[in-house]
């Protein structure tokens, strides 16, 4: 039985700029390129591993959402460096798709994937994400799409690759294309020119032997999070104290750190110990020159 063909929305092509802006910056093992927008559904969290949503400031409301794949956790889960953050590790993506939405991201906040269409308070556009196969999707809410296409320029944009494709308007709400799509005759139906056929949720296919890009076999782990974020901290010593004696501090007041001077400071990474070195001065600001890199396994 021919599946039917995927029915364009009015503000699509808003949400596949978002996607493609997303795309760009997400971690992946491989390039990764924005497939047809869709009405999102309850089956939308299928084959996906994990979900992070961020809200939206500035002229643009509503949110932005991406689901990932279990490669990109995975990855996360045994970098070098300790765990990582998988909302940290996608914030710089989100907020190239609130930029293409005309909007601001706050803080992506990691959300259970059953929780993922309530968190979209409403209808909802999805975008896959494509490698070798479907690695990510990028949600927006159907509203935040109308507002961000409503912006000066941008529905005249959006508009655009579907009246040139012959492809006729159609109701926003994912019900209404939805119910569209299946009416359309399977038999004639034509796919317009430039519009992708990547339906969700698609079958995974088995690993591809020897492709050096998937990291389903574990490699290139550590290369997809090359572009990642990390917060790095120098630390030059610790002391504790009691709450009467911090209620004290006073300016002038001096600490005691529980390291000799002239020992090597830490470094840490995301709060894992990974090098010491001594502070210098850097053009009137404190550098840190590393003077032991320490074994993975012996650092605490």
């Amino acid at each position: 039985m021919t599946a039917a063909p995927i029915v364009p929305g009015p503000h699509d092509e808003v949400a596949r700029t978002a996607a493609e802006a997303l795309a760009a910056l997400l971690p992946a093992s491989e390039q990764l390129e924005a497939g047809a927008a869709q009405p999102g559904t309850e089956h939308i969290t299928t084959l996906f591993a994990a979900a992070v949503i961020a809200d939206l400031g500035g002229p643009v409301s509503g949110r932005v959402g991406v689901l990932v794949a279990d490669e990109l956790t995975a990855a996360l889960s045994s970098s070098p460096m300790g765990q990582l953050d998988l909302a940290a590790a996608v914030q710089p993506a989100l907020d190239a798709a609130a930029a293409a939405l005309g909007g601001t991201a706050q803080a992506g906040r990691s959300v259970s994937l059953d929780d993922v269409v309530t968190d979209m308070a409403g209808d909802f556009t999805a975008v896959p994400l494509m490698g070798s196969t479907i690695l990510a999707a990028v949600l927006v809410p159907d509203t935040t799409l109308e507002v961000a296409a409503a912006a000066p320029g941008a529905g005249q944009a959006a508009a655009a690759p579907a009246a040139a494709a012959g492809v006729p308007a159609t109701p926003a709400t994912a019900e209404a294309r939805t119910t569209e799509a299946q009416a359309a005759p399977a038999a004639s139906a034509a796919t317009p020119a430039g519009v992708e056929q990547h339906t969700l949720p698609p079958v995974p296919g088995p690993p591809v032997e020897g492709n050096v890009r998937s990291i389903a076999t574990g490699r290139r782990g550590i290369e997809m999070l090359h572009g990642v974020e990390m917060e790095v901290t120098v630390e030059l010593g610790r002391t504790r104290m009691a709450v009467r004696d911090l209620l004290a501090l006073t300016p002038g007041a001096v600490l005691a750190l529980d390291r000799a001077a002239g020992s090597p400071a830490d470094l840490l990474v995301n709060g894992r110990l990974i090098a010491r070195g001594e502070v210098v001065v850097v053009d009137e600001d404190f550098g840190l020159r590393i003077t032991e890199i320490l074994d993975q396994s012996a650092a605490v």
